[in-house]
């Protein structure tokens, strides 16, 4: 088990090997969830793992979506 002291403003220090577990580092958010009046923390997530893959399969020739379908239909 693994404790933090709240400051004044607050504020809490994550503990490196929690942090480490969560793989967060300095600058990135968490997010406290309640589950059955307990909280939880959660890294968050603010952007899709499926970003990466947007545009991967882009026509280098300009073409339209309409005309390579077309083009592939034989019209």
């Amino acid at each position: 088990m693994y404790s933090a002291k709240i400051t004044s403003k607050g504020q809490i220090t994550i503990p490196k090997k929690v942090r480490d577990r969560l793989g967060v580092s300095e600058g990135e958010a968490v997010y406290f969830v309640e589950v059955d009046g307990e909280f939880r923390i959660k890294k968050a997530v603010l952007k899709s793992p499926f970003d990466k893959w947007v545009g991967f399969l882009k026509n280098p020739s300009g073409q339209t979506v309409d005309e390579l379908i077309e083009e592939m239909r034989g019209r």
